[in-house]
């Protein structure tokens, strides 16, 4: 699946695609004297640069070829990382069948299945977040929005993004319901 972008112009949603067609739109719009267009992911709100200098035709003879694929583990997708943790965790993971590294994969789903709900929340918010900062950083009541966000109180952040332009309020209000 592509990710998908959403451009603004002024509080002004002006398009809303994956990067291909929110350059092509941008590149049209070039001509037109505005304010810089602000990109956002539309999975997390983040802030996301495109080049508009070349065209989605333009070779990609510069990209890096993909990896060979190689023996072992990496090919099931397993990604070794460093944990740091105090000797009695240590000695604990010790007894625990399957090893360390068995024990650690079954607390992770554990905690995945149990804080599941806690966890998409607070991935919404701070989507909502990152976006209500670009699109809104200077804006009236944007402090309040903040807390009202992060005080989980839809109500009065409702009543704070009602009187912002109604594409960012629209957006950041999806980020939450997403």
């Amino acid at each position: 699946m592509t990710p998908t972008l959403t451009a603004f112009v002024n509080g002004v949603r002006i398009a809303n695609g994956d990067a291909a067609q929110i350059a092509a739109v941008l590149r049209a719009r070039a001509e037109v004297p505005e304010a810089p267009p602000i990109l956002l992911s539309d999975a997390d709100g983040r802030s996301v640069d495109i080049d508009l200098r070349t065209s989605p035709e333009a070779s990609t003879a510069d990209e890096t070829p993909p990896a060979r694929p190689t023996r072992g583990r990496p090919r099931l997708g397993v990604v070794p990382r460093e944990v740091t943790l105090l000797p009695r965790h240590w000695d604990w993971l010790a007894t625990q069948p399957g090893g360390a590294s068995a024990a650690l994969r079954r607390l992770v789903e554990e905690a995945r299945k149990t804080h599941a709900d806690t966890d998409r929340l607070r991935i919404q918010r701070e989507a909502a977040y990152r976006a209500m900062s670009a699109l809104a950083g200077d804006a009236a009541g944007f402090e309040a929005a903040a807390r009202a966000l992060f005080a989980g109180d839809r109500e009065a952040l409702d009543a704070i993004l009602a009187t912002w332009p109604p594409d960012v309020a629209a957006y950041i209000q999806q980020r939450l319901d997403a």
